[in-house]
């Protein structure tokens, strides 16, 4: 099994990040993204969920899988890597920092707050940046 959790930890958004604080993802073309689905679970449920828990939560939402299957489809989901939330939408390019508690439940928190700066400045924290969005020029 593999998973996406991370504990004692914090994953920056990414360098190349434009947003100048946490933003909403918005819904394109009136369907609801995996940035949609993602954002609404941390926001209205902080410190509740793991990551493997919201990214299998997104993945069976989208699939639209039965209850007797979700057994079965998580364990084909993990049985092979995914990816974190170093390579989400919200972390990338709407300005959302990701914190992962001692039992790996997770939070988020804009790029403006001061909950995210105090995170940024924790020595104790294991902290990581999001995947950029573009290569970086050599």
């Amino acid at each position: 099994m593999h998973s996406t959790n991370y504990f004692n930890a914090f994953i920056e958004i990414a360098e190349d990040c434009t947003a100048e604080r946490g933003e909403l993802p918005p819904v394109k073309e009136g369907k609801t993204t995996v940035a949609n689905l993602q954002f609404d679970l941390l926001y209205d449920h902080p410190y509740q969920y793991t990551s493997d828990e919201i990214f299998f939560t997104v993945h069976a939402t989208r699939k639209e899988f039965r209850k007797d299957e979700l057994d079965e489809e998580r364990e084909n989901f993990f049985s092979k890597g995914q990816p974190c939330f170093r390579a989400s939408p919200l972390t990338k390019r709407y300005g959302w920092g990701i914190h992962s508690n001692e039992e790996g439940k997770v939070a988020m928190y804009g790029v403006e707050t001061k909950a995210y700066a105090k995170f940024v400045a924790d020595k104790s924290l294991k902290k990581t940046k999001a995947m950029r969005s573009k290569r970086a020029k050599k």
